[in-house]
C-alpha cells in the first residue's frame, strides 16, 4: 500500500477553496478558532466539525443549531446537556468517550458544572458552517416547528 501525506495547509483552486479530489489534513495546531473542518478550512460542502472547550463553572446560553443536526463527542470533563421534554427540563449528564446527538431546531444549553476541570468537545454539524440560534428558554420542539 502506498501513502502519500502532504504536510501543512492544503493547496488552492484557482478560486481560493482547497480542492475537493483529496483527503485533507488538518493537524490539532492549525484549527482555525474551533474549527477543523469546514467549507473554509478544507471546502466541504455539507459537514461542519471543530473542537469546543468549555471552562470550568461555565455555560451556554439557551440555543439551537437551525436544521443542522450537531453530533457531538465527549473527550473530557463532565459536560451537561439540557433541553426540555414539554413536561420537564431534563439534565443529562455526559463524560469521555460518550457521545450525544443533537437534533435540528432542539433547543438546549450545555453546562460545564467542575469548579477546576474544563470541558472538551469535538463537535460535528450537517451544515459546512456552525449555526447558532439564542433563545430565551428552553421549550420542546413541536412537530408545526420542525417543518
Amino acid at each position: 500500500m502506498t501513502t502519500h501525506e502532504h504536510a501543512g495547509t492544503a493547496p488552492r483552486t484557482g478560486d481560493g477553496a482547497p480542492p475537493n479530489n483529496r483527503v485533507h489534513h488538518v493537524r490539532s495546531g492549525e484549527l482555525d478558532g474551533y474549527t477543523a473542518l469546514s467549507g473554509t478550512t478544507v471546502g466541504s460542502q455539507r459537514l461542519w466539525m471543530g473542537l469546543v472547550e468549555n471552562p470550568p463553572l461555565s455555560a451556554t446560553d439557551n440555543h439551537h443549531h437551525g436544521a443542522s443536526e450537531a453530533g457531538i463527542y465527549v473527550v473530557a470533563g463532565h459536560p451537561v446537556f439540557v433541553y426540555h421534554d414539554g413536561t420537564q427540563e431534563v439534565r443529562i449528564t455526559a463524560g469521555p468517550g460518550d457521545f450525544l446527538l443533537v437534533p435540528p431546531f432542539v433547543p438546549h444549553r450545555e453546562e460545564n458544572p467542575d469548579p477546576e476541570e474544563p470541558v472538551v468537545v469535538v463537535i460535528a454539524r450537517t451544515t459546512q458552517e456552525p449555526i447558532k440560534v439564542s433563545v430565551p428558554e428552553l421549550y420542546q420542539l413541536t412537530a408545526i416547528e420542525k417543518q
